[in-house]
């Protein structure tokens, strides 16, 4: 696959400002399969002026001309969509149908739902004596992860051209390529030049030069809780507002009227899904002390079918990380009963899928959040117990609740301190607030309320 050897920024590819490139490593065959620019403070510069300057034009849009030119953009992506797949799979390692089913399908859905929303949207309201009018907050700086690459640029970027906002995209270093294919579909679908500029380059150089400049008036990032904290505090000392979408440590709770089997089931496959890259894994499964030894034998016979079902994780020190965490978690009492540290394969980055038994709340492998394909399970004694588990971490997410009755799973779940819950297996939906309570992040992606986080409030009085 070819790689474009500039930055697109003012609607054109431009020569980066610093000869020094990128290399994109498949995790599979860890080969080299691609060169990007490493971006500087100079790219990143070009790209905010390019953006400040677009602002104005792109602002006075109407709402119905920027839902048009989203429109193209879903199509333009759509018309892409194999190419999409077999990117992602080149340089994250997803399988292929993975790929095909939720990597470039999702995205191109939830630009789909953009471009509705920014033609219904209401930007205006009558509040007694005043008009309330939603304009757009400015410059974007959209910060994007490597684990869904396309999805979370997507989430970012849909949104911000909906409201009117301009912006400026740094993606993962792991996954830029699929990032150049959507510049290529942004140029294709028409949108004005300026209105969305690429930087390719480091976190620590392009991702902060980018929190760090005074013309951008928004940092949208998605990522770690500790580059969070850094990147919040960065745009906290200039008075900018931050979305963070960040960690999680969600909790699967099958109360003792659920379906076991089926619960433990979805259960794993929601962890081993993408190689357990996902912030909203439901990687604390908890069970009842009457159904625990039933529920870990279920859920190490499931682990077992993943063995050769998932792709390795993305890079070589991802790997040495999760595997990390698994033998800290022998060594801090928790019992393998599928998986464990050594690698399953000579070559690529790849985990073998992980369940850990006789978890304890206060383990490490029951507190951080690991990022990989490792499950843990613990037990409670009553419902009560199992609120306090499952609430008794720094991160609020997402998690899952299972019951015979489905008001009893609504119960519990309208106690859990987490931002997002699935009953009894319910579908993600794409037009539903996707965010975090407590360390998990700050705001809202997806649907209206993402829309509204690039949105400022301006009231006029009669």
């Amino acid at each position: 696959m070819k790689a474009h050897d500039g930055m697109y920024i003012d609607g054109e590819w431009r020569s980066a400002a610093s000869p020094d490139v990128i290399e994109v490593v498949n995790p599979v065959d860890e080969q080299v399969i691609g060169r990007v620019p490493a971006g500087t403070a100079e790219d990143v510069d070009s790209a905010v002026r390019a953006a400040r300057a677009a602002l104005p034009g792109w602002t006075a849009t109407a709402p119905a001309d920027r839902a048009a030119r989203l429109g193209a953009l879903r199509d333009a992506l759509d018309a892409r969509r194999d190419e999409i797949a077999e990117t992602v799979t080149a340089e994250l390692g997803a399988p292929l149908k993975f790929s095909q089913n939720v990597h470039a399908a999702l995205p191109i859905t939830v630009a789909g739902s953009y471009a509705e929303l920014a033609a219904s949207y209401s930007f205006e309201e009558k509040v007694g004596n005043s008009t309330v009018h939603q304009e757009p907050i400015g410059v974007v700086a959209a910060i994007t992860p490597w684990n869904y690459p396309l999805h979370q640029i997507v989430a970012k970027v849909a949104p911000a051209l909906a409201a009117g906002c301009t912006v400026v995209l740094k993606p993962a270093e792991d996954t830029p390529l699929v990032a150049q294919l959507f510049a290529e579909a942004v140029h294709e679908a028409g949108i004005p030049a300026g209105v969305f500029n690429l930087v390719t380059g480091l976190g620590p150089v392009a991702g902060q030069a980018l929190a760090e400049h005074p013309g951008v008036d928004l940092v949208s990032f998605t990522g770690s809780s500790a580059v969070g904290r850094r990147i919040g505090a960065t745009a906290g000392a200039a008075l900018k507002k931050v979305a963070l979408e960040l960690g999680g440590k969600s909790a699967n709770v099958i109360l003792p009227s659920a379906d076991l089997a089926k619960a433990v089931n979805v259960g794993v496959a929601n962890v081993m899904s993408n190689s357990g890259q996902t912030c909203s894994a439901w990687t604390r499964m908890l069970v009842h002390r009457e159904q625990y030894d039933e529920a870990v034998e279920l859920a190490a016979a499931a682990a077992a079918k993943y063995g050769d079902r998932i792709g390795p994780v993305v890079n070589a020190k991802q790997q040495a990380r999760v595997r990390g965490y698994i033998e800290k978690g022998v060594a801090e009492g928790a019992r393998l009963v599928a998986g464990g540290p050594e690698s399953p394969q000579e070559q690529g980055y790849f985990v073998a899928p992980t369940v850990f038994a006789d978890v304890t709340p206060d383990m490490t492998v029951a507190q951080e959040e690991i990022f990989g394909p490792v499950l843990t399970i613990l037990r409670y004694e009553d419902e009560e117990d199992a609120l306090r588990i499952a609430n008794g971490t720094v991160y609020g997410l997402a998690g899952a609740v299972w019951a015979g009755d489905e008001s009893e799973a609504v119960a519990f779940a309208r106690r859990m301190d987490t931002g997002q819950v699935d009953i009894n297996g319910g579908r993600f939906n794409p037009l539903a607030p996707f965010g975090g309570y407590k360390q998990s992040g700050v705001g809202r992606e997806l649907g209206a309320h993402g829309l509204a986080e690039y949105l400022q409030t301006k009231s006029l009085q009669f």
